[in-house]
């Protein structure tokens, strides 16, 4: 049994969870998410709590019962808290803007890198080497950070690119000419 897959998800005030065949509907402060989850596992709206219960004990079912319960619980978190993402900037002359529709980079290209923000996301820029983005959907916060720092990742003799805040970049010793 599934440790993660048994535990129900408790629902907090102002959240509601929507059943309607296999199609999940959480909706709550933040916003409203959606997602038709697998037919080998079952889920059950009881009071405040979701429950997620797998149809037999086959691989596929085991496997599915624990990744639904967490799905189902990061809907729950996004629309009732929201998922934040930061990155930092790194690198001399190196900076972000942010408009309604599009972030700007100039990270040390020819030419500034714009992409488009993808819907459901809000991005901020409260200083120019800082870019927070915000959602309700962890995976679409998750990858529009990682679009983001893919275009300059943070190389490892200077440190200088994009990095998630906290991240810690392992260093290499540059080259020495000497003697020998």
């Amino acid at each position: 049994m599934s440790r993660v897959g048994k535990k129900p998800i408790e629902l907090p005030s102002g959240v509601k969870v929507n059943l309607s065949g296999r199609k999940v509907q959480v909706e709550g402060p933040k916003g409203k998410l959606d997602w038709e989850h697998h037919p080998e596992v079952k889920v059950a709206v009881e009071g405040n709590q979701v429950t997620v219960e797998r149809s037999g004990d086959h691989k596929t079912a085991r496997a599915l019962h624990g990744t639904t319960r967490q799905l189902i619980h990061n809907m729950v978190f996004g629309v009732s808290q929201g998922y934040e993402r930061k990155l930092e900037i790194v690198g001399v002359g190196y900076n972000a803007k942010a408009d309604k529709k599009k972030v700007t980079l100039s990270i040390g290209f020819c030419h500034p890198v714009e992409m488009n923000i993808p819907q459901g996301l809000e991005v901020e820029c409260p200083k120019p080497v800082n870019i927070t983005i915000r959602g309700t959907d962890k995976q679409k916060v998750g990858q529009f950070a990682a679009e983001i720092r893919r275009i300059r990742p943070p190389e490892p003799y200077k440190g200088k690119g994009i990095r998630y805040e906290n991240e810690i970049v392992r260093r290499k010793a540059a080259k020495s000419f000497g003697a020998g």
